[in-house]
């Protein structure tokens, strides 16, 4: 057995200690088939979160966004996101001739399925921020993969802002029913709608 994979192992197990990383599949089943996973993000553990609730076999298939000025800060940190989560790199400063999708194009291009927090950075209200226009740039180019909302519950009170140690709550990841970009349904109304669909799991 690989180091990574051991070492994920070994996280997934610590995970699911420490939370219960509880997936509740209301609107869809765990299923094989290419998906953007799309959450409500109000801590760095929100990636690790997802990735212990989804089943073995979605694991392998589904690779997570992850900052590259933060995750890769750190040797560990970028080891666990590379080796580990298969992560999909991305930028947060955008310059003039880069495209910050452009990861995450490549990553759908070959087949892959992603999760993706559409705030774009953390919000600490119980509402999500408004979706920022990712999602909806990637629904009108791959209109073949499935969009599945999802409600994280709990995460931020395993690691509070500011808190180096983590604290041991249940937590869980509520996956919703699947959306799709509807015909002539324009950016602003498409986001709104998706929002509203991961704030419709909080109560789950």
């Amino acid at each position: 057995m690989s180091a990574a994979r051991l070492f994920g192992w070994l996280l997934l197990g610590f995970v699911r200690l420490l939370t219960g990383a509880q997936a509740r599949w209301q609107g869809c089943p765990p299923k094989a088939e290419q998906r953007i996973y799309f959450a409500n993000h109000q801590s760095h553990a929100d990636l690790v979160m997802i990735w212990a609730a989804l089943p073995q076999e979605l694991r392998g298939i589904t690779r997570p966004i992850a900052a590259r000025d933060y995750w890769t800060a750190s040797p560990l940190r970028a080891w666990i996101t590379r080796e580990v989560f298969n992560a999909v790199y991305v930028d947060r400063q955008r310059t003039d001739d880069s495209d910050p999708l452009e990861p995450l194009i490549q990553a759908l291009s070959q087949g892959d399925s992603i999760i993706l927090f559409p705030e774009g950075t953390r919000g600490y209200a119980d509402e999500p921020q408004a979706f920022k226009a990712g999602l909806y740039n990637l629904a009108k180019r791959f209109p073949q993969v499935v969009l599945v909302p999802a409600w994280i519950h709990n995460v931020q009170r395993v690691m509070p802002k500011g808190e180096v140690v983590p604290v041991p709550v249940l937590c869980s990841v509520t996956f919703g029913a699947p959306l799709r970009l509807e015909e002539g349904e324009d950016r602003a109304d498409f986001l709104a709608r998706a929002r509203l669909a991961v704030m419709a799991l909080r109560e789950s």
